[in-house]
């Protein structure tokens, strides 16, 4: 039975035998490791002693990494041209390794910096990450109601506080946007209370019926709606991402099933003869 199943998986072309060279969980790993290595030199390089005593050893290893990088997308692209466009996270890698081919002279010198995003291509290879970020994106949408609120919360405090404090206060209340900033750091809660709220409590006492409501309703309210409204989109993700993969699996078993009983019947065709 196994011997049929493997004559069943074995890959009948060169195209097909590149995609299971870059499907395989061993390629995948090398690929995470080269970029944790990459990323390791791109920051060594930013250290003088460093870059002065090892520079040309650095930028060949940096060279010969992307070389890989390179010669791993064009795989895949020749496995599957069409289906690589479709991936987002493919494009991504893409990009982010196109971006390191583009000329570092002149004007474009400052793309040398954008070489470190290719650390970033750990999101588009460890499938957790991904998972992260699709979660991320889907609560997007769901946000947007949120910020309006919590704009709508920050607009009102913020005209209440230039009103009420503008005069003894002018560099944290002067305008409605200094009143926005200090009501923004009022929110991290960071150095709010002796460094806001106390000096102007010694000059308006009832100034605390306006701080703590406002570090409730956006501290406390608006932000851990935030956090419910992620959640439950990458509780969503997870959940579409596992159906996603039974019914891949369910679809690979019924073809092997039938692939299978395709030989049964044509083996007990020629027994019958």
């Amino acid at each position: 039975m196994s011997d049929v199943v493997s004559e069943v998986r074995e890959p009948q072309s060169f195209r097909d035998q590149v995609g299971f060279f870059v499907q395989n969980p061993l390629f995948e790993k090398a690929i995470i490791a080269l970029i944790l290595i990459n990323a390791i030199t791109l920051g060594l390089e930013t250290v003088p002693s460093i870059a002065s005593d090892y520079g040309t050893h650095l930028k060949a290893l940096d060279h010969a990494i992307l070389s890989i990088f390179i010669m791993e997308i064009s795989l895949r692209l020749f496995h599957n041209f069409k289906g690589f466009w479709r991936d987002p996270w493919r494009i991504f890698d893409f990009v982010v390794v196109g971006i390191a081919l583009v000329p570092a002279s002149g004007s474009l010198s400052v793309l040398r910096a954008f070489r470190i995003l290719r650390v970033l291509r750990l999101v588009s290879t460890i499938p957790s990450l991904r998972r992260v970020v699709s979660g991320l994106l889907s609560a997007l949408p769901g946000m947007g109601s949120i910020v309006f609120l919590l704009f709508l919360v920050f607009y009102v405090f913020a005209v209440i506080c230039t009103k009420l404090f503008a005069i003894a206060f002018p560099e944290w209340f002067g305008s409605i946007g200094a009143s926005a900033f200090t009501l923004f750091q009022i929110m991290t809660l960071e150095s709010w209370s002796m460094g806001v709220a106390r000096p102007v409590m010694e000059e308006f006492p009832y100034a605390w019926a306006i701080f703590i409501p406002f570090i409730v309703v956006t501290a406390f309210t608006v932000l851990n709606l935030f956090i419910g409204v992620i959640v439950n989109a990458m509780q969503t993700e997870q959940e579409l991402e596992a159906k996603a993969e039974r019914e891949k699996m369910k679809a690979q078993s019924q073809l092997i099933l039938d692939e299978l009983r395709g030989l049964r019947a044509e083996r007990q065709a020629k027994q019958r003869q």
